[in-house]
C-alpha cells in the first residue's frame, strides 16, 4: 500500500474561501493524496475562558482571546460543500476534520470517505461515540497522549461501529522540535494496537516525515500554507508549495528505495555482476597436464568464469589446456 499524504491546510485559509481554494491547487499541484480542513463552530468548540497556546500568542499577539482568534478563522458549511465540489474537480481527495457534533453531521452530508480525529479530541467521549456511529474509517493522532488514552479511543470507537481506527504517531507543539518528534515511538503503537500506523509532523521542513516512512508510516500528515509569513496561528511551521510538493516526492522515492525486504540482486545491478566481480585466472603461461597450485593462479576481474568461491575445487586438479596468463582457468 502506498504511504496515504495528507496536506493539512487545517485553518491557514484565513477564514478566505478564494485562499481556501489557492491551498486545493497548491495541493494538487505537489500530488498529495488529500487536502485537509477543519470544520467546526467556534463556540462550539472554545469557552470565552480560552487561552491561547504559546505558540499562538508568539504568532497572533496576545491581545485577544482563543475564541476571539478562531472566529477568524472560520469557513461556512456552505463553504465547505463548495470546496468538496472544488477538490472533485481538480482531483484530490477532500477531507477535513470535525471539531463538533453539529460539523460531523455536515461533513458526513458530503460523503467523506473516513474521519480525521484531532490529538485534542482523544478524549472527547461524545464526540467519539458520535464518530464511531457514523460506521466510517477513522484516522486518529495521538499527540499529547499515552498508550492508556491511545487504548480508551480506539477501544471506544470501534465497540461503537467504527470498522477500522488508524493511529498517527504526533507531537503537538508547534513547531515541535526534533528532538522531541520521538518518531520511534510509531512502532511502538504498532507493536501494542497492530494495524495500520503514521505520522502527523509538526516540525519544521521535510526531514522528519520522510524519516517516518523509512520507519513505516503508511500515512502522513503535513501542514501546509501559500506563504509562512501570512497571519494566522499555523503558518509560521507550515511548509511552502515547493516544499509541499518536494516531501511528496521525496516520500515516494523513499517508498520506490524501501523495496520488497528480499536480498537478492536487482534487475538493474544484475549487469554490473561480471564486471564488478572475479574469476579465477592463470597468474603465468600454463601447459596442459600441469597440476594446479596456488602460485600458478590469480583472481581477476571480469567475473564472467569460474568463481573464486571454487578456488579449492581448481587446487590439485590437471590443466586440461595450455593457458596464457590472465586467461580465464577451466575445468
Amino acid at each position: 500500500m502506498s504511504v496515504y499524504i495528507i496536506a493539512e491546510a487545517g485553518v491557514n485559509h484565513n477564514g478566505d474561501l478564494a485562499l481556501a481554494k489557492k491551498l486545493v491547487d497548491a495541493a494538487a499541484a505537489a500530488k498529495a493524496d488529500a487536502v485537509k480542513f477543519q470544520t467546526f463552530i467556534p463556540e462550539k468548540v472554545i469557552s470565552v475562558y480560552a487561552k491561547k497556546a504559546e505558540y499562538q500568542v508568539a504568532s497572533t499577539g496576545g491581545e485577544e482571546s482563543q475564541l476571539e482568534m478562531v472566529r477568524k478563522l472560520w469557513l461556512s458549511y456552505d463553504s465547505f460543500r463548495e470546496l468538496a465540489g472544488y477538490c472533485a474537480r481538480k482531483g484530490i481527495r477532500f477531507l477535513s476534520t470535525p471539531f463538533d457534533l453539529p460539523s460531523l453531521d455536515f461533513l458526513m452530508s458530503l460523503d467523506m470517505p473516513l474521519i480525521k480525529v484531532p490529538s485534542g479530541e482523544i478524549t472527547n467521549l461524545p464526540l467519539l461515540l458520535a464518530v464511531a456511529r457514523t460506521a466510517k474509517p477513522v484516522i486518529l493522532s495521538t499527540g499529547m497522549s499515552e498508550l492508556s488514552e491511545i487504548e480508551f479511543a480506539r477501544k471506544t470507537l470501534l465497540e461503537n461501529g467504527c470498522p477500522e481506527v488508524s493511529l498517527l504517531h504526533c507531537n503537538t507543539e508547534y513547531p515541535t522540535p526534533f528532538e522531541d518528534a520521538n518518531l520511534r515511538a510509531m512502532e511502538a503503537i504498532r507493536s501494542r494496537f497492530g494495524g495500520t500506523v503514521g505520522y502527523s509532523d509538526h516540525t519544521l521542513g521535510i526531514e522528519a516525515p520522510i524519516a517516518a516512512v523509512a520507519l513505516g508510516a503508511q500515512i502522513i500528515e503535513k501542514h501546509f500554507t501559500l506563504d509562512r509569513t501570512m497571519e494566522g496561528p499555523d503558518h509560521a511551521c507550515s511548509l511552502e508549495p515547493d516544499e509541499l510538493a518536494a516531501m511528496v516526492s521525496a516520500i515516494r522515492n523513499v517508498e520506490r528505495a524501501l523495496g520488497s525486504g528480499e536480498k537478492i540482486p536487482s534487475p538493474s545491478e544484475r549487469k554490473n555482476m561480471a564486471i564488478a566481480r572475479k574469476s579465477i585466472v592463470a597468474a603465468r603461461a600454463i601447459r596442459a597436464g600441469e597440476i594446479f597450485d596456488e602460485s600458478m593462479l590469480d583472481v581477476k576481474r571480469p567475473g564472467d568464469g569460474l568463481s573464486p568461491t571454487r578456488w579449492f575445487e581448481v587446487i590439485g586438479k590437471t590443466a586440461v589446456r595450455d593457458f596464457a596468463p590472465d586467461e580465464q582457468i577451466e575445468l
